[in-house]
Parts: C-alpha cells; sequence; structure tokens
C-alpha cells in the first residue's frame, strides 16, 4: 500500500484519463546526440544529494525517520551510485539527466515511484522491485521492453522511446500493470501485448499496420490507435468485453465495412474515426451508428435522437431486404 504520508504531487497512480481525442500532443523531437560520445563524468554528490531529499517519514519500524523522496532534475548526472545507500527512498525524480545507468536503485526496495524521463537509458531493464508501482522512462532510447518484472507495477510509461516490437515483455509477472504509455515508438504490431489487468493502452504515433494478441486483453477499458497505419480493423474479438473508448483517429481506414468488424466489442461507447479517408463518406454518421446501435459518441459528438431514430429505420430496412434475399434464395433451391 502507499504511505498515507505521500505527497500528492506523486500520486503512484496518477490521471487514467489522459490523451483526448482533440489533443494535438506530438512526441517532441529528440534532440539527438551521439551515442558513442563521451560523457563529461557528473556523479551525484553529497551536496545535490542533501539539495534534493525532502518528505521526513517513520521507517519501516516506526523507531526512526528518514527523508523518503529525492528529486534531482537537469544536473547532468551521469552517476548516481550514491543514492544506493538511502535504501528508504520511496519516491525518486532523476528526469532530464545524462543517466545510462539505472543499477544503484537496485537497493531501493521501498521504492514506490519513479521517473526517470529525459535520460540516456537504452533499456527498461532493472532488478525487481517489490513496491514499485509507478515508473516513467518517457523520451529514452530504449529499444525494447525486457527485464520489466516488478510484480506490484500498476503505471508504466514508455512514451518517445524507440521500441518496436513488445514481445519481450514479461506479461507473466506484470500481475497489476493497469495503464501503459507507448505513444511515439516505432511499434509495427500489437503482438506481445497480453496483459489480462490493462485497463488503458496508449499506442498512438507508432507505425502500427496490423493488430494481434488482443485477445487476452479482457479488462482493458481505452484504447488509443491515432496516428498510426492501420488499414483493417481485423484483431478485435468479443473477448475484449469492458472495451468502452477507441480512438482510431488519422489511420488508413477507407471502408466503413471495416468499421462493422467493430460489432464485436459489446460495451464500446465512444469511437474516433476523424482524419481516416471513411470519415468522407455519405452520411458517415448515420451509417457507423446503423453498424453500432450501442455507440453513444462518434468523434467529438454525442448521438442525437433523430440521428438513432434514422439509423434504427435504415438498420430494420436492410434487415428486412435481407430475410426477403434469404427467403427469394430457398424459394429457388426448392423449385
Amino acid at each position: 500500500m502507499v504511505d498515507e504520508e505521500q505527497d500528492g504531487g506523486y500520486d503512484v497512480l496518477e490521471q487514467e484519463g489522459e490523451e483526448e481525442e482533440d489533443e494535438e500532443e506530438k512526441v517532441p523531437l529528440e534532440q539527438e546526440e551521439d551515442e558513442e560520445q563521451v560523457l563529461v563524468p557528473c556523479p551525484l554528490m553529497e551536496e545535490n544529494l542533501k539539495e534534493g531529499l525532502s518528505l521526513l517519514c517513520k521507517t519501516g519500524n516506526g523507531l526512526a525517520h528518514a527523508y523518503v523522496k529525492f528529486e534531482a532534475k537537469e544536473k547532468h548526472l551521469t552517476d548516481i551510485s550514491l543514492l544506493q545507500c538511502y535504501i528508504h527512498l520511496r519516491y525518486v525524480d532523476l528526469s532530464e539527466n545524462k543517466l545510462r545507468d539505472l543499477s544503484p536503485l537496485s537497493s531501493l526496495t521501498h521504492l514506490l515511484w519513479l521517473k526517470v524521463d529525459g535520460n540516456l537509458l537504452t533499456s527498461a531493464c532493472m532488478q525487481e522491485l517489490p513496491y514499485l508501482q509507478f515508473i516513467s522512462f518517457a523520451h529514452n532510447r530504449i529499444k525494447d521492453m525486457e527485464g520489466i518484472t516488478h510484480p506490484r507495477l500498476a503505471n508504466l510509461s514508455l512514451k518517445g522511446n524507440k521500441i518496436k516490437t513488445a514481445l519481450g515483455l514479461s506479461q507473466g509477472q506484470l500481475f497489476s500493470l493497469h495503464i501503459l504509455e507507448l505513444r511515439g515508438n516505432e511499434l509495427e504490431s500489437t503482438a506481445g501485448l497480453n496483459l489480462p489487468k490493462l485497463k488503458n493502452l496508449y499506442l498512438a504515433q507508432n507505425a502500427i499496420s496490423s493488430l494481434e494478441g488482443l485477445e487476452g486483453l479482457g479488462q482493458l477499458t481505452t484504447l488509443h490507435l491515432r496516428d498510426n497505419q492501420l488499414e483493417t480493423l481485423d484483431g478485435f474479438c468479443s473477448t475484449m468485453k469492458c472495451l468502452q473508448y477507441l480512438n482510431l483517429r488519422s489511420n488508413g481506414i477507407s471502408s466503413l465495412q471495416e468499421v462493422a468488424k467493430l460489432q464485436v466489442l459489446p460495451m464500446l461507447r465512444a469511437l474516433v474515426l476523424l482524419d481516416n479517408p471513411c470519415s468522407d463518406e455519405a452520411d458517415y454518421r448515420v451509417e457507423v451508428l446503423v453498424l453500432l446501435p450501442h455507440l453513444e459518441r462518434l468523434d467529438k459528438e454525442f448521438f442525437e435522437e433523430d440521428e438513432r431514430a434514422e439509423a434504427k429505420k435504415i438498420r430494420q430496412q436492410r434487415q428486412e431486404e435481407e430475410q426477403e434475399m434469404e427467403g427469394s434464395a430457398d424459394g429457388d433451391v426448392t423449385e
């Protein structure tokens, strides 16, 4: 459990409703440095350490006190070895430094919250930390998802890295992961994201052209796939029984017949299809509602009652026509 003395600014489970469909956020262009560049050593020193410590709390036995929060942002740090002695730390922010190695954090077994955005990390692999619930590795140079094994991890951000596949994800060890942020990577497929407890999955601004391995996402409620390369919607399945919000903005979906494949999602209530070719078709909103009668919102607007009535009428007419055609076909066979 998170200590009740925790600083409110370090909420372990951050706000889940991230990235609305009209948001124009883009991953900032990385200021590339030569990866072989020799960095000027800049280790964490005692004076920096003392400046960054805060939030005095009781230790586990209740007989002593220790600082449990440490922040050292934009300090050009290349070495954090000094931190390994501060075993009571729970909240650590080392964003915007020059770190390539997080191994000194392995002794911080009480760690709950870790932010290392904007460093030079090429791997998210760390020794397993038993209580760690939140990690953000945003805007590093991470190339895979291997070595993330923290059993209580609930919120993981790998936004703005260089990840091409999720197949190295330790699915069997991430028992508590609810939020996964992979926006702005180089993913070409969703294969490997079979996480049964996941609720929110952010995959915008990748190169995804195929949806695979989604059948295990039985508790997923929110899926963002904006700015990808999807042309078909194969891959969705009825086991995704909790999915309510699906953002497909700025893909290559050209036919509303692809939208019909979303009929397998029983709880889908909000869908975003802006900036796809199919959104230019005549009577686009009504035609989507004919296919998905349980939908409440398309793009930015909720459906009006007159749209629902029109869609219901069209749906009934088409069902009657289909029945007539089937009856006619049966008659031809009998003759």
